[in-house]
């Protein structure tokens, strides 16, 4: 008897080995889902919170570049009960097929399958670690399991006019529930049936039937050629034989969702998106909701006392508005606005923040000036420093100016 979709053995996957080069220096000395994210999350926080709310709690995350942060991140902060079995446990690349790295994510889960044969589960979640978003997994692998195909997409529905900057699914108009062609950064595609102007762009979640899975990633090392990439080799091979299914993401119900922020999904991959979704937090009716408490998303930021907003020494009043401020920030005096502070920040009196990210554990010097910048751990801004304020002078002490913004890496020092 093949067990009902809802009782079916699940291990979930979750690929964090990306380097993230273009947030350096954000990623110069960690993981790209190690970047901290909404002042006292990392970026994987959302995955592995999707998952678990989820009711998936065997899952194993493959780590690979700079994974000491992540490693420790997930060891620490994601304790599931060992007397059910279940575990989130990171998984660090071990050459166990010879003495090479992952070559990419099918290698990656190749490399691991005795964590599957171990486990010896019905269907394999794969999802990505570097997304901000919430999902119910558990309604794509009720679909999965429904639409009779042994690998399923996650699709998300955005603007033609970005179909160079996705994966894009063509659908089989025959048969609207399976991909017809797997599309890798087209500059032309066409419309939706119901909404001409918009595609359908991969996710990079993914659900596949455990021997289709095995099968699929075997065949992929011995072929000549291939990047061992997931989204770039093993998905088109399964569209090939018309055995890939797409869940549109649009039908996706998470609990305590709104109509404003029903369907967020965004890529931080580049500093300007990173510092755009950090902008939507602090706005007065932010987009993507992290209040919603029947969809928690979870994470560990240490014994950190509450924020603390004083006045300074001379009897300046501290000033915040349109702000996050996490667990061990203390304002003595100054000004902090349209900001995200990141645990153990603090801001002395006359110093002014806004428009800007800080890291944990930023010192931001009396009267000193901060605009639109983004500041990695452990930076002291000298009193009276000027960050943000004037790019060619940013440039001339080493700082990284893109896109208008200023970035500091890790403890990195600021010339007075």
């Amino acid at each position: 008897m093949t067990p009902a979709p809802s009782r079916r053995k699940v291990l979930v996957i979750v690929l964090a080995g990306g380097e993230g080069k273009r947030l350096m220096p954000l990623t110069a000395d960690r993981a790209k889902p190690a970047v901290p994210f909404g002042g006292i999350y990392r970026l994987i926080d959302f995955a592995l919170s999707n998952v678990i709310n989820s009711g998936y709690l065997k899952v194993v995350v493959l780590t690979q570049y700079k994974s000491h942060s992540l490693d420790r991140h997930v060891t620490t902060t994601w304790r599931m009960t060992a007397m059910l079995g279940n575990y989130v446990t990171p998984v660090p690349a071990q050459q166990r097929m010879g003495k090479h790295w992952y070559l990419g994510s099918a290698d990656a889960i190749l490399q691991n399958l005795n964590l599957v044969n171990d486990e010896r589960p019905d269907i394999v979640v794969v999802v990505g670690a570097d997304h901000v978003y919430r999902m119910d997994f558990s309604q794509m692998v009720q679909a999965h399991v429904e639409s009779g195909a042994p690998c399923t997409v996650a699709a998300i529905r955005q603007p033609r006019s970005l179909s160079d900057q996705f994966g894009v699914i063509a659908l089989d108009p025959g048969s609207p529930g399976r991909i017809r062609d797997f599309l890798e950064k087209p500059k032309e595609v066409e419309g939706l049936p119901d909404a001409p102007e918009e595609m359908l762009a991969s996710m990079g979640n993914y659900v596949f039937d455990t021997p289709a899975l095995c099968e699929a990633v075997s065949q992929d090392a011995n072929t000549p050629g291939s990047r061992h990439d997931m989204g770039g080799d093993i998905v088109p091979a399964f569209v090939a034989r018309g055995e890939a299914g797409v869940y549109d993401y649009k039908i996706n119900e998470v609990p305590g969702w709104t109509e404003r922020d029903r369907g967020y999904w965004r890529d931080v991959g580049t500093l300007a998106a990173y510092y755009e979704a950090h902008m939507d937090l602090v706005s007065p009716l932010p987009v993507f909701n992290l209040y919603n408490r029947d969809w928690s998303i979870y994470t560990s930021h240490g014994p950190e006392p509450p924020a603390k907003l004083v006045e300074g020494a001379d009897g300046t009043r501290a000033e915040s508005y349109n702000s996050l401020l996490s667990p061990g920030v203390v304002v003595t005096g100054g000004r902090v606005s349209e900001s995200v502070l990141s645990p153990a920040c603090y801001v002395d009196a006359g110093a002014d923040v806004s428009q800007s990210v800080l890291l944990d554990g930023v010192r931001v010097g009396a009267g000193a000036v901060v605009r639109r910048a983004i500041i990695d751990k452990a930076v002291e801004v000298p009193p009276g420093a000027r960050i943000g304020v004037d790019h060619e002078e940013d440039v001339q002490r080493g700082f990284v100016v893109q896109d208008g913004l200023t970035v500091l890496a890790k403890k990195q020092k600021v010339p007075v």
